[in-house]
């Protein structure tokens, strides 16, 4: 593999989108420990190349599959897709997202003999779907339906689920931090929607934005950061009032990008607030952390 092909193989894999597989194993992980006062760390390890690689492989059927169905044209307005600027052939990202998926199973072995069928359960739908995103009979980027899969599976099912491989049970709280980092990272993707509006109107990309139009888009947006921050005051309720300083930057820098969304017309501009989402949403991991390390076990 050249330079060139090296350097196409990791704008495909779009590493900026990967603090939404990293994140929801990083503060799974944090709450196990401090709920069950153990960490395995060959179990988390596996985990997160699982995750890891289920992102990448997402990200590899996005742009070539996008590229196939001519929804990245030239009026596109965030990074280049390798696929449809030729800098790598349909069958070539297709084989790597593929490749991406295997090492994800591999992840998956090993964590189905430490846990047994609910990783499953939890396993199969998950590589399905990062081809069925994009592909397949009913896409769910194409259906309006892209923030309720990433709430879903990058929020509420990777953390509970990566709590449960460490700890064996299911706790409410993982269901709490697992719905305000699925929120967090839905942030992202409905900015990404917003920005490319009008091309993807035009292509057939029946995103939520394409559908309800920018008003709504922005609402949704703004509903997502706000619910997430104050989601963050039901800590107080699981005897944690100190976790729910993670909200701070969400609230912050969530600030910001909500003043972006409504005042900003949809274009390159919206790049800066998809990069102040993904520090939201890291930052957000980061002071979980700190709070969970200082805080008393309960």
């Amino acid at each position: 593999m050249n330079a060139a092909t090296l350097k196409s193989c990791v704008l495909a894999a779009r590493p900026k989108t990967l603090p939404a597989a990293i994140v929801p194993v990083w503060v799974g992980c944090v709450l196990a420990w401090k709920l069950g006062g153990g960490f395995d760390p060959i179990l988390a390890l596996c985990t997160l190349l699982g995750a890891v690689a289920i992102q990448i492989a997402t990200n590899f059927f996005n742009d070539a599959i996008d590229a196939k169905k001519g929804a990245d044209t030239a009026r596109r307005l965030g990074p280049v897709r390798v696929t449809a600027s030729g800098m790598l052939s349909h069958r070539e990202v297709m084989r790597l997202a593929l490749a991406f998926l295997t090492v994800a199973l591999l992840c998956g072995v090993v964590l189905y003999q430490a846990r047994g069928w609910p990783i499953v359960l939890i396993g199969i739908p998950s590589l399905f779907l990062a081809y069925g995103y994009t592909g397949g009979p009913f896409p769910l980027a194409y259906r309006g339906m892209g923030e309720i899969f990433v709430i879903l599976f990058f929020g509420l099912i990777a953390v509970a689920g990566t709590v449960f491989i460490q700890t064996g049970g299911w706790p409410r709280e993982a269901l709490l931090l697992g719905l305000q980092t699925g929120l967090l990272s839905a942030v992202l993707i409905s900015i990404n929607n917003f920005r490319d509006r009008e091309e993807d109107a035009t292509t057939g990309k029946r995103t939520l934005a394409v559908r309800c139009g920018p008003k709504v888009a922005a609402a949704v947006i703004w509903l997502e950061i706000k619910i997430a921050a104050f989601a963050g005051l039901v800590w107080i309720a699981f005897d944690q009032p100190m976790w729910m300083f993670a909200s701070l930057p969400v609230m912050l820098i969530g600030m910001r990008i909500i003043w972006g969304v409504f005042t900003l017309p949809p274009g390159r501009g919206f790049n800066r607030l998809l990069a102040l989402g993904g520090l939201q949403l890291v930052l957000f991991a980061v002071v979980f952390h700190i709070a969970a390390a200082y805080s008393p076990i309960q």
